[in-house]
């Protein structure tokens, strides 16, 4: 029978870890709550001995899991001070540490948690922070907690499929690009003494392809360190307002990942905002906190326009008609939550129909891009293969 390392809480906040054997986990947890335990973390053994320890960084990651074991842990009926006892007892990384105690002691000096979390905005955001007052406003901060890692959790699905996505074609463009320098810089080299005494008799791509291989081999240093100030001038262009807002409107224009890129800022969108009308926050401020989430600049400068709107006394599926930008399925849906009073729900739905399409197109870009990759790399290598057949070719033919 399987063992589980486990890490539960007592009723009075002091946290128990131990290992218990069970068919299976579920079976495991169902015997830790019959104990009166609330579970915090379950793993089998050799999955748990291979937890990373030492991380220094509290990153978004360890945001998720401190949201949802707070949610746990109010749902288990624990107060707050109680319950970031136990997560400081929990925390074995020093930043988790240093920062649970310091909102400890913010929320035991009469403050609101949502205070205590505000002093530390590079780690919790606007949205973030909403939320949680949200949440103590309505006295349903335990819900609000777990619908918020419900959120996190989605938004880093999204993310991390777009990054896996991405790996395989980012590294066969690296390999294309290493194998072309290779061939470049040493193999072409080995055939200049072969073609030294041809001169302009050789033909055109041959003397084209050796003159580029010995530019990579007498200056290949200069055209790397080239290209790295290229690209670090780049990004110092792309981060300014004019660089950014250029960039991202070619971004949008792009044949087939320009959807992909505006659909995944709307559904970043609605499903922020879609998640603050259902904690409670008011339209105003849920819409401009939204629209803050959006990096496009183009996506983020048509939403803009719906808090005047509103203001206004208009509607914001009135403001989305007239921006010209949005798709009719979106005003559509927006619409009908409007006049039915479930703007949250449609708007949730209205993420979730995003989120599926931009996985699909990924998917169908990708599949496009990778034999792309492979025929871009193929026809230059064979191009240069060609390249040296022709000068033999040159060679032979005055030979003889």
């Amino acid at each position: 029978m399987p063992s589980y390392n486990y890490k539960a809480a007592r009723r009075d906040g002091s946290l128990v870890e131990g290992t218990l054997e069970a068919a299976t986990e579920q079976l495991a947890t169902r015997e830790l709550r019959s104990q009166g335990l609330v579970v915090l973390s379950l793993g089998s053994e050799s999955r748990s001995s291979k937890r990373s320890i030492g991380r220094s960084r509290f990153g978004k990651k360890q945001v998720l899991s401190f949201t949802s074991e707070l949610s746990v842990l109010l749902r288990a009926g624990l107060p707050i001070d109680r319950s970031l006892k136990v997560m400081i007892d929990m925390s074995e990384e020093p930043s988790a540490h240093e920062l649970f105690s310091s909102v400890l002691a913010t929320v035991k000096s009469g403050k609101g948690l949502s205070q205590a979390l505000a002093a530390n905005p590079e780690i919790f955001d606007e949205f973030y922070i909403s939320m949680v007052r949200s949440g103590e406003a309505s006295g349903n901060l335990a819900d609000v907690l777990n619908r918020l890692s419900e959120q996190l959790e989605r938004a880093r699905q999204v993310r991390s499929g777009v990054v896996s996505a991405l790996i395989y074609p980012a590294i066969l463009a690296v390999v294309a690009l290493v194998s072309v320098l290779v061939m470049l810089g040493f193999v072409v080299p080995q055939f200049e003494a072969l073609f030294s005494d041809m001169g302009e008799g050789l033909p055109l791509l041959t003397q084209l392809v050796i003159s580029g291989g010995e530019a990579i081999k007498n200056n290949g240093i200069w055209m790397l360190l080239l290209g790295v100030a290229g690209v670090f001038l780049f990004r110092r262009w792309a981060q300014t307002a004019e660089g950014k807002a250029r960039l991202d409107a070619t971004m949008l224009r792009l044949p087939m990942l320009g959807g992909v890129v505006f659909k995944y800022e709307v559904a970043r969108f609605a499903r922020t905002m879609g998640t603050l009308l259902a904690s409670g926050v008011s339209l105003l401020q849920s819409i401009s906190i939204s629209v803050g989430t959006v990096g496009n600049v183009q996506v983020n400068q048509a939403l803009a326009t719906l808090a005047p709107e509103v203001k206004r006394g208009g509607r914001i599926s009135s403001a989305l008609a007239a921006a010209g930008t949005f798709s009719p399925l979106m005003i559509q849906m927006v619409r009908v939550g409007e006049e039915s009073g479930q703007l949250d729900e449609m708007l949730l739905e209205l993420a979730k129909v995003y989120d599926d399409e931009v996985a699909s197109g990924i998917k169908r870009s990708l599949t496009l891009l990778e034999p792309v990759l492979i025929l871009g790399m193929g026809g230059v290598i064979g191009l240069i293969i060609v390249a040296i057949l022709m000068g033999i070719l040159s060679v032979n033919d005055l030979a003889v």
